[in-house]
């Protein structure tokens, strides 16, 4: 019995050679002109040491986001250092440069699409072609990145639908998240990033917001102030909408009575836990539950 070789990825022109490990999908290598999006093909790759991009000009617009590594940007004629959380977007006539720093190569998603509606979503994004914008969630972003992923390389036959819709959400989830210009400062940045995911899992022992900047190694002023910076809400509302969000759950899918909720979530007094409830939802518990079990 013969062995079959085992099949070669065919690759565009337009895609790297200098990646050490990669995963891609293609899903339209002739797109037609169209005024919907369709996503042409994408992935992720962790490139080589000596990694270099350069072009001129590229058929479709491009998004990329820069896992782990660093590397440098030339982009439209302007500098910029690549770090985690970096994005950029190129396309039609923006010439771009991409190195990889050897020493420490970087793990790059990207995604490639045309389509009139795409370049209008593009262009009103932070990340319009020929810019690059630092997120503060890295991780929020990739987990987008990785669903194209998985619809755009399974075998579905609703993958290419699902791909062009996730690239509306794709540029939302780079908006709320973009940090405005001239506020990358990368420690200070890593300090909100590592205070933000603690209070994400550590929400529930913390009493009072005080208690949670301690945990993470910063004065309380401080803390606000990152999440001034590179946020859209102050910490105290972060962490008053996790706790209101376990206590809706508490409520409805343990069937607790309002004040064994608060006494859960750290609220001596139930008035108090009905009016902060109240501030995030919009009505007090007993009204939410009675018209969620109306639903």
């Amino acid at each position: 019995m013969s062995l079959q070789p085992h099949p070669v990825e065919k690759r565009p022109s337009f895609v790297s050679t200098q990646v050490a490990e990669a995963r891609r999908y293609y899903l339209d290598l002739q797109p037609r002109p169209t005024r919907e999006i369709t996503v042409v093909c994408g992935g992720s790759e962790r490139v080589r040491a000596d990694y270099v991009i350069q072009r001129r000009t590229f058929p479709y617009y491009a998004v990329e986001l820069v896992a782990e590594g660093e590397g440098s940007l030339t982009l439209a004629g302007k500098d910029c250092r690549l770090r985690p959380g970096a994005i950029f977007a190129y396309g039609p006539r923006v010439p771009h440069i991409i190195r990889t720093e050897p020493s420490r190569p970087m793990l790059k998603y990207y995604v490639d699409f045309v389509g009139r509606r795409a370049k209008e979503l593009l262009v009103r994004s932070p990340v319009r072609p020929g810019r690059m914008v630092q997120v503060s969630s890295p991780g929020e972003i990739r987990e987008i990145f990785e669903a194209l992923q998985r619809n755009g390389a399974g075998e579905s036959p609703f993958g290419p639908a699902l791909c062009a819709a996730l690239i509306p959400v794709l540029l939302l989830k780079i908006a709320e998240r973009a940090v405005p210009a001239g506020a990358v400062d990368p420690r200070a940045l890593a300090t909100y990033q590592r205070a933000r995911a603690l209070i994400d899992e550590r929400f529930l022992e913390f009493k009072t917001l005080a208690e949670a900047a301690r945990a993470a190694g910063v004065n309380l002023s401080y803390l606000c102030r990152l999440f001034q910076r590179f946020d859209h809400q102050t910490p105290y509302r972060h962490l008053l909408h996790l706790k209101m969000n376990r206590a809706a759950q508490l409520l409805l899918d343990r069937g607790m009575l309002v004040k064994e909720a608060a006494a859960e979530l750290g609220f001596s007094d139930p008035f108090n836990f009905s009016r902060a409830f109240r501030s995030v939802f919009g009505l007090a518990p007993e009204k939410f539950l009675a018209r969620t079990q109306r639903a």
